[in-house]
């Protein structure tokens, strides 16, 4: 039975039973404790939470989620996915554990031929929580599973939480058995290989408190309604409905596999190294498609730095399995064929997810060969410090920071060392990743502790939406539905206090769709209320955070709640001209110029769009032109609402990533011109935007660009200013304006010929110490040594030339150079050796060993030349001793 199958039964099986099927919502939801959804549960987490009322007593999902927290581990074994399918069922008060208990098992246990999955009765064991005999007592009576078949568990294996204070409660775990070659027998206490979980059944009936129940702590009450929360997973389903070993056998990740088979020349299933590489590219494609499809971009931080070390553990796993060539194309490809007839979006925007991807492939095999170098440079400092005879190891502080700060992987580090005839501190590493990830699970635990508590808005979000009136208006008479202070409701507030304020209607726009909120008052007689910002609960409830200035303000009370206009006027040009830059940008770059992320607020916005390179200045200048073309052309702005599916039919744009209702709001600025999915406020006409004026364009990120501009008056104040500036370069050049462009290149070509000059003199001054230095060159035994201080304030570069030249100027005697430099605060130093010192065993990489310690410094090279720098100038003196000795020693 295919995936898609087994994903499409087990909706049906529930939607016959009466449940809601409720779409899977996006990987990346507004949850501070998660940084992808992880859970088929979470999009349903404010109805467990009792911070909303459900719409539906019983829904079904099949939701696509992403953990990340064994990464490492993918591949090494068959059990770890990041990306997997959570099918699940969930009552809000409905049916309870037998409920549950009966669906799970006519669904696994009805023929196939009858709509279920047909799997042998026998072969079923389940578990319960230890002090949940009332569990148990239904697996026999519904289900007919003899005891010997039901195992009892402690709470780390059968009880649930969130990991904070609220619901939770015992689990039923079902497992099936796989037969005696796959382990022990005696159950899943025995052998979690053999016997493998396929549906967990949480009868969430507790609240929990601190401390959690899975370590042994009470609950600290019970749930006032008694939910159902499973979570069965569709991979483990599909690899024992399919007949095979593991998940990267079965039909959605085996074609990967394949793939990648033919990209590298290697085969499956022949090393173990091989095949752990296979199965990470296999994982991460499939995952890294699914990301980017929700709106997620390579980054160096949150979700960005995730996405960007999946596609880059494919890269590299792939370098290792012998491609020499790009594969990501080929790959997003094949995960978009295997997965798009579940989530078509994967064919809709294929495009946009593969620029990305193989951009992110790009810029990394770029990675790959500059941290070759550094590796390069390391190495070869190593062999320098290593005396004779002994293998050199690079340290886990080198191996760490070529990992981490160059995105250098440790097994080609491992790899390449070992071709160089040296090892890899190991340990050393492994405790500063270590280090790494505490650091990294302790920021996540504070995350988790900042989800807000929303409880105190529940009542009010179930009586419905706040009536947006701003779209008409900017006043309204409102009535004063609660008061909210510190997160507590307040029957009244008083002059001095903040406080949050819940209005039936509001003209103030709520903070979204990268627009910021309004600010404005809210008044009545002998009351006023500064709206210092407004903010969406539930994506329904206005909350007004405010500052009574004067008066106190009671719930219950009729007020008027104004939007300042002098604000909104320049709020609506800067959304607006957001549009206007959007519908640019895809006229001069093409379609494939793609939202990511807009701010925008009085006067100023800012768009951030994929795409590779920077823009040129004739692109920028088009972007700019095309703009206030439009604002120019006086376009009419239009808005309606209508169906999604109608409103992407239109060609109206949608943000990736965004979550949209079935009814949409599109804004129309000239027909054609710009359509896109939007919620916030508008001009009327685009004249009314006023000049955009393009500050500039940066990179936000691998495949990100970043377009700022001001719009309106401060446009017109922008371009004031840098009309002053002009006029006063102009002046103090004594030029008209339209010249001074032509007078600065001038300009700038003169001082680059006299910085020409500047140097030429410097290396002067530097060669004609280098007479001196010939001088007072020592004598060795057969060499002649030149150890010494370089004047003060040589640069290193100065430093070669001047030991280059001193070292030519003795001809066929066998001599060595070694100058250590003092330049604030820092010792370049140089190491020449002549051909007929080499000829005596003398390298000048080694030589840097000997000296180095007494400067902290570190440098390496080839034998007739090394250098590098220290951080010690107060060591230069036992430094010099130090070769010296070293020299008298070579000499004999």
């Amino acid at each position: 039975m295919q995936t898609h199958e087994i994903r499409r039964r087990f909706l049906d099986h529930f939607v016959r039973a009466g449940h809601t099927e409720v779409p899977s919502a996006s990987l990346i939801l507004d949850d501070p404790n998660l940084l992808f959804v992880n859970a088929g549960m979470v999009q349903f987490k404010p109805y467990f939470l009792g911070q909303q009322t459900p719409p539906y007593p019983r829904a079904t999902s099949v939701q696509k989620c992403v953990r990340t927290g064994d990464i490492e581990e993918v591949g090494v074994t068959t059990r770890h996915n990041t990306f997997f399918q959570m099918a699940g069922n969930f009552s809000f008060g409905d049916y309870f554990k037998e409920g549950a208990i009966r669906f799970a098992w006519e669904l696994i246990t009805t023929p196939q031929d009858a709509g279920g999955y047909g799997f042998d009765p026998e072969r079923i064991w389940v578990t319960a929580y230890q002090d949940d005999p009332e569990a148990a007592e239904i697996w026999r009576r519904v289900a007919g599973i003899p005891d010997e078949r039901i195992q009892f568990r402690d709470g780390k294996d059968n009880y649930w939480d969130m990991g904070v204070p609220g619901p939770g409660g015992p689990c039923s775990e079902i497992y099936y058995d796989r037969g005696p070659e796959y382990g022990r027998d005696g159950g899943p206490v025995a052998d979690e290989d053999r016997y493998l979980e396929i549906w967990n059944l949480v009868f969430m009936q507790d609240i929990r408190g601190e401390l959690s129940p899975k370590l042994g702590h009470p609950p600290v009450g019970e749930l006032p309604k008694k939910n159902i929360d499973t979570g069965m997973g569709i991979e483990r389903i599909a690899l024992l409905l399919q007949g095979v070993d593991n998940v990267y056998e079965t039909d959605l990740l085996r074609p990967i596999i394949d793939k990648a088979e033919e990209q590298t020349g290697r085969s499956y299933g022949v090393e173990h190294a091989d095949d752990v590489r296979f199965r990470v590219i296999a994982d991460h494609a499939r995952t890294a498609a699914m990301l980017i499809a929700d709106g997620v971009n390579p980054g160096n931080d949150g979700r960005g730095y995730v996405l960007r070390r999946l596609l880059r553990r494919i890269v590299r796993s792939a370098r290792l399995l012998g491609a020499e060539q790009p594969v990501m194309s080929e790959l997003m490809q094949v995960v978009r064929d295997l997965m798009s007839p579940a989530y078509p979006e994967l064919a809709a925007d294929f495009a946009r997810i593969e620029r990305v991807a193989v951009g992110e492939e790009t810029a990394f095999r770029k990675t790959l060969s500059t941290g070759s170098k550094l590796f390069d440079e390391t190495a070869e400092s190593v062999k320098a410090a290593t005396p004779a005879g002994r293998t050199g190891t690079i340290s886990g502080t080198d191996a760490f920071t070529l990992h981490d700060t160059y995105g250098f992987p440790i097994d080609l580090t491992l790899e390449m060392a070992a071709e160089a005839g040296l090892t890899v501190d190991e340990e050393g590493f492994r405790s500063l990743m270590a280090e790494q990830r505490r650091r990294a699970k302790e920021d996540a635990q504070a995350r988790k502790h900042a989800h807000a508590d929303l409880s105190v808005y529940k009542e009010l979000v179930d009586r419905g939406q706040t009536e947006f009136t701003g779209f008409d208006e900017l006043a309204t008479d409102a009535k004063v539905l609660a008061l909210i202070a510190d997160g507590v409701r307040v029957p009244a507030a008083t002059a001095g206090q903040d406080v949050e304020v819940i209005l039936d209607r509001s003209p103030l726009y709520a903070e979204s769709g990268g627009q910021i909120a309004d600010r404005g008052a809210i008044t009545a007689s002998g009351l006023k209320l500064r709206v210092n910002d407004v903010q969406k609960i539930a994506k329904k409830l206005w909350v007004h955070k405010t500052t009574v200035e004067q008066g106190q303000i009671t719930e219950g009370d009729v007020v008027l709640a104004q939007v300042d206009p002098a604000w909104r006027r320049g709020a609506t040009q800067g959304h607006s001209g957001t549009h206007m830059v959007h519908a640019a940008l895809r006229q001069v770059l093409g379609p494939n110029a793609v939202q990511a992320g807009s701010l925008n607020k009085p006067g100023y916005l800012r768009f951030d769009f994929n795409w590779q390179g920077q823009l040129s200045e004739s692109q920028k200048t088009d972007i700019e032109s095309v703009s206030n073309d439009g604002v120019g052309a006086d376009f009419p702005v239009n808005t309606f609402v209508t169906d999604l599916p109608k409103a992407k039919e239109m060609g109206a744009l949608a943000l990736f990533g965004e979550n949209y209702g079935d009814r949409v709001r599109v804004v129309e600025i000239g027909g054609p011109f710009s359509m896109e999915l939007c919620g916030g406020t508008h001009v009327e006409h685009s004249s009314q935007i006023g000049p955009i004026t393009l500050l500039g364009e940066s990179s936000v990120g691998s495949g990100v660009r970043r377009v700022e501009a001001f719009v309106g008056l401060d446009s017109y104040k922008y371009l004031a200013k840098e009309r002053a500036l002009l006029a006063g370069v102009a002046s103090a050049l004594k030029v008209p304006s339209d010249e001074v462009p032509a007078r600065v290149e001038q300009l700038v070509e003169r001082l680059k010929v006299a910085e020409k000059e500047l140097e030429r003199t410097k290396v002067a001054a530097v060669l004609s110490s280098a007479a001196t230095f010939v001088q007072q060159a020592e004598r060795v035994g057969s060499l002649l040594l030149v150890a010494a201080a370089a004047p003060e304030g040589v640069a290193a570069g100065d430093l070669r030339t001047l030991a280059t030249d001193i070292r030519g100027r003795f001809g066929s005697e066998p001599a060595v150079v070694v100058l250590l430099g003092n330049t604030d605060g820092k010792v370049p130093f140089v190491v020449a050796v002549n051909k007929p010192a080499q000829e005596l065993g003398v390298k000048a990489g080694e030589l840097v060993g000997s000296f180095g310690p007494s400067i902290s410094g570190r440098g390496g090279g080839k034998p007739e030349m090394a250098q590098g720098a220290g951080s010690d100038p107060s060591g230069i003196p036992a430094g010099l001793a130090a070769v010296r000795a070293r020299v008298a020693e070579l000499a004999g």
